[in-house]
């Protein structure tokens, strides 16, 4: 009986779920809504000449470094100038202790004065003996006695100027002046101390020009070689270089990845690749105005090293990458979706791939959105022009 009741109870509750499916699927339900298709944004194909570049490190130097020197030993007795600032041509920065020096000079003019009275005695002799000897009232020996005299008197009259000469000039290297106009770094020494032989300070400053300021680089040969036919291609196309964007420009990288507003230039190319590293030293120029660039500073130098002609450019966020595999979602004008592979070149411009096999100018592929779409669908799109927020190579 029990039984019984079990199964009467089993099939109650069968009949009330198929009840309630049927009643769940009937005609009376709206039918469920579709979300509204959306505009995938795709772009075309690129297809112009591309100028590849490259950034070297290096490190910077003012258009004139000058090293102030101690000439004389001595100890410093005075700093004449703010350290950091500007000075000019001419301006005094440091003195010596002169005294020893100007003692020098004092002994000499001495010494001096007293080689002039003998010359004059010298003379004198020659003078008296010069009518006797041609009366014979004195011997031939004695003529060229004085006058033997007389030209040892002059010499050392001149030997005595010669010294006094180099005291003097000694005398004023105890005031150091600045060779240039410029900015002056800090002083090697202080007030008291020894300087101008070593171990003591000899170099006590350095003042920079930096209105301008060069940079200096090392590039491999390779690197060299494609420079250097870019720059021989380009004189034959000079005009038209001149017009396009700051083709043939520098430009300078800071530490922290800014680039700098003005441009630069090639100014100095070695004349040798040195044969242990395989580098070759160039120098750039840039204008430093604002004095933004100190001497010292290393930063990275940017140029055009060759142009691709016709190069195939697509955005770099359009492409997919898998396991070193490159691709995109290619769309013909029916809205149909094929991933294509493609291959890369070594280099990229700006926020582009430059794409080496795969694609052609005027194709469209996908720029957003690509994981709304798959191989074989079609979708709704709008084409868009891509924008570059990069500002350089």
């Amino acid at each position: 009986m029990t039984s019984n009741f079990f199964r009467a109870v089993l099939k109650l509750v069968t009949l009330f779920l198929i009840t309630n499916f049927l009643m769940s699927c009937g005609g009376d339900e709206k039918p469920t809504s579709q979300l509204p298709e959306i505009e995938i944004p795709v772009t075309e194909v690129i297809v112009q000449d591309v100028p590849i570049s490259k950034s070297f490190v290096g490190q910077v130097y003012g258009t004139k470094d000058i090293p102030i020197r101690s000439r004389v030993e001595g100890y410093l007795e005075g700093i004449h100038f703010k350290e950091g600032s500007r000075v000019k041509k001419g301006q005094l920065l440091y003195t010596v202790d002169p005294q020893t020096y100007a003692a020098e000079v004092t002994m000499l003019k001495s010494k001096l004065a007293e080689a002039e009275v003998t010359l004059i005695r010298a003379k004198n002799d020659l003078a008296r003996i010069k009518p006797l000897a041609e009366k014979n009232a004195v011997s031939k020996s004695d003529l060229d006695a004085a006058q033997a005299e007389k030209d040892a008197a002059e010499s050392m009259v001149a030997a005595a100027k010669a010294n006094l000469r180099m005291s003097q000039i000694e005398l004023g290297y105890t005031t150091i002046k600045s060779p240039i106009s410029g900015i002056i770094g800090r002083t090697e020494a202080k007030v008291g101390e020894f300087v101008g032989r070593d171990p003591n300070p000899v170099i006590l400053n350095t003042v920079s020009r930096i209105d301008s300021v060069n940079v200096r680089f090392y590039i491999n040969e390779n690197d060299y070689l494609r420079l250097a036919r870019y720059s021989i291609n380009n004189k034959e196309n000079e005009r038209r270089q001149s017009e396009n964007e700051d083709v043939n420009k520098l430009d300078l990288i800071f530490s922290d990845n800014t680039v700098y507003n003005h441009k630069g230039h090639f100014d100095f190319l070695d004349r040798n690749v040195d044969a242990n590293t395989g580098a070759i030293l160039i120098q750039a120029t840039f204008p430093n105005n604002e004095g933004l660039i100190r001497p010292g500073q290393f930063a990275k130098v940017r140029s055009t090293i060759e142009i691709v002609k016709d190069g195939v450019l697509v955005p770099q966020r359009a492409v997919m990458e898998f396991q070193g595999k490159y691709s995109v979602f290619v769309v013909n004008k029916e809205g149909k979706v094929a991933q294509r592979a493609i291959k890369l070149a070594r280099h990229s411009y700006k926020d582009y791939f430059l794409v080496r096999e795969g694609l052609k100018k005027g194709e469209k592929i996908v720029l957003e959105g690509l994981q709304k779409v798959r191989e074989g669908a079609t979708i709704k799109y709008k084409v868009v022009q891509f924008e570059s927020q990069h500002e350089g190579a």
